[in-house]
Formats: C-alpha cells, structure tokens, sequence
C-alpha cells in the first residue's frame, strides 16, 4: 500500500517515459497553491531543457497520458508548463479507507531493515543532569523510536561519562573536604587482601552518611576550575584517574560509590521525560577492553609516541591547518588533530574509552550503523575518534554518524540559564515546567472534573509535550529559544495544543459510544474532509523524511498540520448531529485522526491524556 504521492508519482513518471523523456521528471509533489490543486509536477520544465522543446507542449503530452486515470478529478497545465493535479473524492475515500484499516495508518517499513545503535543522553556521574543534555535526551529518543518503527533493530545506549579525568578531579577533591574519607581511602588502599562483603557494605553506609549527589555537584565546578589554574592540583586528579584505571582499592569504591548515588536521579529524571534505554552502559564498561586495544593499535602501526603521551594520528597526508602558537607565531599542522590514546601520565583518555565502546559495540551489537545524538560542538572530537575506529578497521567506512544539535537558549540568545546565571539542572526544568503546566489547565478551566492524581498525571503530560514539542519542532541542527510561557500554552504551534486536539477527539469518542453510535465506512465528499485525508496520507512521507534525515522535526511538522486539519474539519462538518452515513463517515474520519496523532506523538516520546 502507497500513499498517493507515490502513486501519482508513478503513474506521472510511466507519462514522460512513454514520451521519451527520463522518467524521474515524474516527480510530483504536494502543491505549493492547495486552492488549486492536490499536487503538481515541474517536470515539463526541466525536460523543456535538455529537449529543446516548449514546456506546455511537453506538459501537454503528459496530461493527455493521465486523462483516463480514475484516481484523477482534475490534471491541467498552468502557467508555462505547471502540471497541476486534484484527486477525485472517490480516490480519496479509498485512501482514507485503506489508513483507517491499517495498524500502521499508512506508515511504511524501510528496505532493507539494518542493526542500528543511537549513543544518545550521556550523563556524567557524580553531577546532576543540567538543560545541556535536554536535547540529547530528547531527540535521541525520537530518533530510536521512528527507527525502530520503520523497522530496524534498534538499541539504545545512555552512554555515562563515568571513567575520565572528572572521576580523579572528584576523588581528590572529597578526600580534600572530608578528613575521614581520606583515612578510608588511606586504609582501604594500603590493604594486601580483598575487600569482604560486610566490609563493603560497611564502607558504603559510611559514604551514604558523608557524601550526597549535591555535594558532588557543589565540588566539582570548584574542582575543575582549581584544576585549571593549578597544574599540581591537576596533576593529582591526573594521577588519581589512572589509579582508579588500575582500581586501586579505595579509589575504585569511592567511584561506585558516586555512580549509585548517581544513579537513582538520573533514572527519576530520564523516567520523568519518558525516556528509557536498553542499555546503561558507561565508559568504565569497556576499561577490560583498553589495554589489549592499545596492544592492537601499537602492533597495527597505528600508535605513536608524542612527548611521553601515546596517540593515533588521522589526518591523511596533505590535510593540514594553521595553528597559533602562545608566541604569536603561525605554524601549518595537520588536521583533524590526532587521537590521545594514553595520557603521559598513563590514563586513558576520553577519546581512548570512545574507540574501545565502538570495539565493544562491535563484538556486542554488530551494529551497521551508529548514530551519536552529541552536541554539535563535540564534532571535531568524534570525526577524530571516527577516522581511528575506521584505520583500526573497528567500524565499516561511514558507519558512526555524529547526529549533531545547537543549543537551547535563553530569550537573551544565549545558553539558558538561571536567573542567577548558573547552569539549570534539568530536574529543575522539569518541575518548573510542571508548576506552568498546572497554571495553564486552571487558568483555562481544563481538568475540573478529574480527582488529584489524575489531575497530575495530566499536567506531567502536558508539562513533557511543552517540553519536548518545544525542541522536536525544530530542525536538530538549529538553536531554538526556550520560551515557557509560549511553549506551554493551549494555543498556537506547541505540545498541549496537540494534546488538546487528541483530548478534544477522545471526548467526542466517548460522546459516540455513549450514544451507541457506530462508525461506518469513509465516503469524502467535503472540503474539510478532503483536507484531512490528505494530510492523514502525507504521514508516510513525513516518517521517510525523518528517517532519512535524522530528524524528528518532519514528525512534528505532520502533528500539527494533522491536528489543525481536524479542528478545521470538526468545525466545517458537525458529526454526531449528521444524518447517519455521514455520521458513521465522520466518526471514522475522527478515530483514526487520532489514532495516527496519537502514533505521530508517540515517534516524538509524547503521551496524551485521555481527559482534561
């Protein structure tokens, strides 16, 4: 079953091969001018080109090839060679049939399904998730869901920074606070036999008692910035990461220690957007894998020495750039800058556990694509650890695609903040987004009726949709302004508009069953009908454009022109007060509007109430 653009397409297509012309000028597409046709082909002007001959007369043969095509109400020619197409109500009945039986409501499955893993959230432990990784979390998420819906095997991994240079800056910086946490760790690490159980379990009651999640997140910025300034200061968190690399005793259980704090708020804040992963793996997962790794790379040729460091270099020859030196002077470098495999102090590096994770991914998943949903500003970092992973024959040529974003901003354009300038902790946003959410439903007398709990698993949805419709609308790779006010509202282009809708439909779902009104067989004969369909058969378009393209905003785009078609259709067209074919038409019209709006906010991580 293809939609009807494809289907147009075809039959356009066969028009211009039989006229002798390339079949691909067949192209149609959704007209630019709706009042006047369906859809339109430029095809006559472009052939006009390479054939030297008159656009209409071209365009003429092709209409002439289309005249007896019962799907067709109306093909005629406009302006020099315009090829404008309208579909015949009955056409659009049957479409409109074939979605409303379908479970996938029209959406097609890719060729050719592959293995594909999406690297997207990438919380740091010990630190609270901030508005930084909103995005990631966000689109990843959509990201894994169209995929896994158009077919493919999909995997998505959560992907902790939880084994780099900040682990050492931490470290150090407890035992600099806290005198018995320095003994502990003094006493564990000068022990010449294991740790028991009981021991363990002792030492982590200790731990819970002196170190929480908020006193990592208060240590670390005052760390990383000591760390900057004062090379001894850095050169300890230097040491005290790779002594955490060789687990050193008491390093290693402090370390566990701040992953399980750790854990337990990023679970509560990923379960809070309806975000969830099929793994929770971490940098530390593939620390086995790192020395047999760098034994590999030094045996293929691939590892050299650079002032005690050890490093991959991935420019090719010729690839260079210019660099500035602190004397001012200019020299000519290669580019991309080469991968640090081992630091001089003997650690692994952030770029070193990124090459073993695509190893591990390799041997674990096999994946024929990865897909790494990271800030656009890390894309220097991973097309160096891609070019590695490839001269390691780690990963097929043009199998690790870095799905790059911009940035959530402020009104001010900047990235957002408190109000006290800090970085917004994500937990933060949430609840904020939350206290908004329940201002917008009493100020529009939405959600009376409904006892507490439900009230607020109601305002919790349209909190997440304000949330994720804000970003989701929005190409990936564009910044965006973070408006609450404008975003949360029932009104305009925004996530509880469309929960509103799919709400409003429920109701009237209800009111039928109720009735005991029965939905029939779907006949278009009106306007507003025939624009709704339409739009219910661009949805398999906007999935392969949001597939093919790695974004989600081609989802999003369809929500909202859906659910305005249906606000224009229920107002044009009353239902339950029509005469009884019509009413059985129009009530199928409106389930399975819903249905495909409620699989359009699904794709984008969104979930509709069933009341307000």
């Amino acid at each position: 079953m293809s939609d009807l653009k494809r289907g147009l397409s075809e039959a356009v297509a066969a028009a211009f091969a039989a006229a002798g012309l390339p079949a691909e000028l067949g192209r149609v597409t959704p007209s630019d001018r709706p009042d006047l046709a369906d859809f339109q082909c430029n095809g006559a002007l472009a052939a006009a080109k390479s054939a030297r001959r008159d656009p209409r007369e071209i365009a003429a043969g092709v209409t002439a090839a289309l005249a007896g095509d019962p799907r067709l109400a109306m093909v005629e020619i406009a302006g020099l060679g315009f090829i404008n197409i309208r579909v015949s109500d009955t056409a659009l009945s049957e479409r409109a049939r074939e979605i409303a039986a379908d479970p996938r409501l029209g959406a097609s499955f890719v060729e050719g399904p592959r293995r594909i893993l999406v690297d997207y959230g990438g919380p740091n432990v010990a630190k609270p998730m901030h508005v930084g990784h909103l995005r990631s979390s966000i689109i990843g998420e959509a990201v894994k869901r169209i995929y896994r819906f158009r077919g493919d095997v999909v995997v998505g991994d959560a992907h902790f920074g939880d084994w780099g240079y900040q682990m050492g800056l931490l470290i150090g910086a407890v035992m600099d606070e806290d005198p018995f946490v320095r003994a502990l760790m003094d006493r564990l690490n000068a022990r010449t036999t294991p740790v028991t159980p009981d021991e363990e379990k002792q030492a982590f009651a200790a731990l819970d008692d002196r170190i929480s999640l908020a006193d990592l997140d208060r240590l670390y910025p005052q760390a990383a910035a000591r760390g900057k300034e004062d090379a001894e200061y850095r050169d300890r968190a230097r040491k005290l990461t790779a002594e955490l690399q060789n687990k050193t005793v008491g390093y290693h259980l402090l370390w566990r220690h701040f992953s399980r704090v750790t854990r337990v708020a990023l679970e509560r804040d990923f379960h809070a957007l309806g975000i969830d992963f099929d793994l929770w793996k971490g940098e530390s997962d593939v620390d086995e894998l790192i020395a047999p790794m760098v034994a590999e790379l030094e045996a293929k040729g691939l590892l050299e020495d650079d002032q005690g460091a050890r490093i991959v270099r991935v420019a090719k020859p010729g690839e260079t750039k210019k660099k500035k030196l602190p004397d001012g002077s200019v020299v000519v470098v290669p580019s991309p800058d080469p991968l640090l495999v081992v630091s001089s102090e003997g650690s692994a590096m952030y770029g070193t556990t990124d090459l073993a994770t695509v190893l591990d991914r390799k041997r674990s998943f096999d994946p024929s694509h990865v897909l790494y949903v990271v800030d656009q500003r890390q894309a220097d970092h991973f097309e160096i650890v891609f070019r590695a992973a490839y001269l390691a024959g780690y990963a097929r040529e043009g199998s690790l695609e870095h799905i790059g974003f911009g940035t959530m901003n402020g009104t001010d354009g900047k990235p957002f903040k408190t109000r006290e300038g800090g970085v917004l902790k994500l937990n933060d946003l949430i609840e904020m987004t939350r206290t908004k959410a329940r201002e917008r439903l009493r100020e529009a007398d939405l959600g009376a009726e409904l006892d507490p709990d439900s009230f607020e698993d109601t305002a919790h949805k349209v909190a997440v949709a304000a949330l994720k419709f804000a970003d989701l609308q929005n190409f990936r790779g564009t910044s965006y302004v973070f408006d609450l006010d404008r975003f949360s509202s029932f009104e305009g282009k925004t996530g509880p508009y469309l929960l509103y809708q799919a709400v409003r439909v429920k109701s009237l779902l209800r009111r039928a069953a109720e009735e005991k009104i029965a939905a029939g067989p779907i006949t278009v004969t009106q306007p507003a009908e025939r624009d709704l369909v339409l739009l219910m058969d661009a949805f398999d378009q906007a999935l392969v454009d949001a597939y093919d393209k790695k974004a989600p905003n081609f989802i999003a785009e369809h929500a909202f022109k859906l659910a305005q078609a249906f606000s224009k259709f229920y107002a044009a067209c009353p239902i339950l007060p029509a005469q009884a074919e019509v009413r059985a038409s129009r009530l199928s019209l409106a389930q399975t509007t819903l249905r495909q709006l409620e699989q359009a906010l699904d794709l984008l991580g969104i979930a509709a109430p069933e009341r307000m």
